[in-house]
């Protein structure tokens, strides 16, 4: 599973933990995305870390997590996807079949099935395909009838894609595809090995129409969760608020469609709808939260307003009548 990654366009919710880590209704995505490997039979993941990997050894101390047991890959230098999924399947001594998973994305697809169509196909690799409304924020993935994919072209003009297929960052793969990978340099699937696949009429595709989400920015992390409080994915909830812990609301106050972190406190007259709080968030007397995410231990004081897919960092704190729009604080562009 590749978790490697820095999260710069989750930034500030990345600058102190890595993207799997962060909450989606509640439990770190990673958990998620473990959980649906396990109900297709998977027992065992390499992790590919980089990017803060003591974040994933502290809280899985053990080496195992919704009942999948991890091992370890952590990259000395970036070396990209086909780098960072060749040197954790080196560290972990893999010589068979395995399936590589992209960390951030949440998705119900069929694992089972798309491993029988590679071994029906003869595949060497075989790549879920999702079909999405705009293209060209991802890998599109054109095929023969057959599923044997004829290129790999990525994030094309929305009004040039082949299809709106696209890489749904679910592989299945022979070991022989390691040895398409050099050592010791970076090296990107999509844009060398895949390409490099598909020359040798190797490499498969199969489209699932399961929930798929690539959760990349703060609005995908908001949806992440909103998703599962509203039932637009199943296994969330009962209800469309979760309070975690002894997460609290005043009587006074309104709160919809939102997760609330153990020990956030909402205060009277405060609204929040539409928001991911936390653990530890504080929003106080007449304060409003709207279509936003609050980081750990924040505090949005007394009448101010945070809306618009604001994401406020970790113990970051308002001030007292603020109206926050669309904004980031601190902000992750600007100098340190």
């Amino acid at each position: 599973m590749l978790v490697g990654g820095f999260g710069t366009r989750l930034r500030p919710l990345t600058l102190t933990k890595p993207k799997q880590m962060l909450p989606v209704a509640g439990r770190p995505m990673i958990e998620d995305v473990l959980g649906h490997l396990r109900h297709h039979g998977v027992d065992e993941v390499v992790l590919s870390l980089g990017y803060r990997p003591d974040a994933f050894l502290d809280a899985y101390p053990d080496a195992t997590s919704a009942g999948v047991r991890l091992i370890y890959a952590v990259e000395p230098e970036p070396l990209d996807t086909a780098g960072a999924i060749a040197f954790a399947a080196r560290e972990a001594g893999i010589d068979e079949r395995f399936l590589v998973v992209n960390g951030d994305v949440l998705t119900d697809l069929d694992i089972s099935a798309l491993v029988a169509f590679h071994d029906a196909a003869g595949a060497e690799g075989t790549i879920a395909l999702t079909r999405v409304e705009d293209p060209s924020h991802f890998g599109v993935v054109p095929t023969e009838a057959d599923g044997r994919v004829i290129a790999f072209v990525e994030k094309p003009p929305r009004d040039e894609a082949p299809t709106d297929l696209i890489n749904a960052g679910y592989y299945v793969l022979e070991p022989s595809v390691l040895d398409r990978i050099p050592a010791g340099r970076k090296v990107n699937i999509e844009r060398e090995t895949f390409p490099a696949m598909v020359a040798d009429g190797r490499l498969f595709a199969r489209p699932d129409a399961a929930y798929w989400l690539d959760v990349g920015t703060p609005e995908r992390l908001l949806q992440a969760s909103l998703d599962l409080l509203t039932g637009v994915r199943s296994g969330g909830p009962d209800g469309d608020v979760l309070l975690m812990g002894d997460a609290s609301i005043d009587e006074g106050a309104r709160v919809a469609r939102s997760v609330l972190g153990d020990g956030c406190r909402v205060g009277p007259g405060a609204v929040v709808e539409d928001a991911v709080l936390l653990p530890g968030v504080v929003v106080e007397k007449d304060a409003t939260v709207r279509r936003s995410v609050v980081g750990t231990d924040a505090v949005v004081s007394a009448g101010s307003t945070v809306t618009d897919l604001s994401v406020l960092g970790d113990c970051v704190r308002t001030e007292p009548g603020d109206t926050l729009s669309g904004v980031r604080v601190p902000d992750p562009d600007s100098p340190s």
